[in-house]
């Protein structure tokens, strides 16, 4: 089992990070650092398990690093099953608690399934976002203690069939009076990988086209039972405050930079997105319980 990702100052996160896919029976992270400037490169280049590349090119120039990704897929993931995700993603999925990856491979291999597709799931503290505190190592969700149930979205987009959900706590708040622009939380970071694939928008969507039909988003708005997974988005723990100032005065996002700007001017004002609708987060088997995620008859 092979992890692609791309960093950037991402010390808080990564003792945490590498620790949670070793225990699910991750192989090899091959890293693509861009332009970091903490001790991120230190610590990577101490794991014996870890390649690592450097690049000081535009992120944005590069698809937001999908270019870099696409390279290295190309070159060490055909054949492979390969788990693409970021530095602020922690994937679980049903019985991950027992079984591995590998375990979780062969299940969807048996079931001639190419990818398997997961659900972005905002976790959030109760309180503002700079109050809690975190230590490097810890899990993140001793912190980022709630997530939003509901509601979900979901729609097929044309030409590439891609699945589009939206939803959680950024729509609930911050893009609650324009809901399209709220961010995509789908995606297929899971693929047995061939050199005829390609990520098209992160690991939103996918070519071929019949990759992203591996998933039909989460059971609680769509009748898709096949086995699906969670990515836990740790993106709001307490540094993200001055991330999102750093990441306003980079403009390397998506879409025109001056767009962003009442976002990350939203997020550097560390808001409160807890409400009495929270759900504390418990586990997969909850996930399951709640239409979030599916274990696909994998019992």
């Amino acid at each position: 089992m092979l992890v692609f990702t791309t960093a950037r100052n991402e010390q808080l996160r990564l003792p945490h990070f590498l620790s949670h896919y070793r225990a699910l029976g991750v192989g090899h992270f091959l890293f693509v650092l861009n332009n970091s400037d903490d001790a991120t490169e230190a610590f990577l280049a101490e794991q014996p398990d870890v390649s690592l590349w450097q690049t000081k090119a535009g992120y944005k120039a590069s698809r937001f690093g999908v270019d870099w990704i696409t390279w290295l897929l190309f070159r060490y993931g055909h054949r492979h099953w390969c788990l693409t995700v970021d530095v602020d993603e922690v994937l679980i999925y049903p019985h991950c608690d027992t079984r591995s990856l590998p375990d979780l491979t062969a299940f969807l291999e048996q079931s001639d399934a190419a990818a398997m597709g997961a659900l972005m799931l905002d976790l959030f503290p109760q309180g503002p976002l700079d109050q809690p505190t975190y230590a490097p190592g810890q899990d993140p969700t001793e912190v980022l203690t709630h997530f939003d149930a509901g509601p979900y979205r979901a729609e097929r987009q044309l030409p590439a069939q891609n699945l589009w959900v939206q939803g959680g706590p950024r729509d609930r708040v911050h893009f609650a009076d324009r809901p399209a622009r709220a961010p995509t939380l789908n995606k297929l970071p899971l693929v047995r990988w061939s050199r005829r694939y390609a990520y098209l928008n992160s690991t939103h969507s996918a070519l071929p086209p019949h990759l992203n039909l591996a998933w039909d988003g989460p059971a609680c708005v769509s009748d898709d039972t096949r086995l699906s997974g969670a990515l836990l988005h740790t993106k709001f723990l307490p540094d993200i405050v001055a991330r999102s100032r750093e990441e306003k005065a980079r403009r390397e996002h998506f879409g025109r930079p001056e767009d962003f700007d009442d976002y990350y001017d939203w997020l550097s004002s560390a808001p409160d997105l807890w409400h009495e609708g929270a759900v504390a987060y418990q586990g997969w088997r909850q996930l399951v319980d709640l239409g979030l995620i599916s274990a696909g008859g994998w019992e």
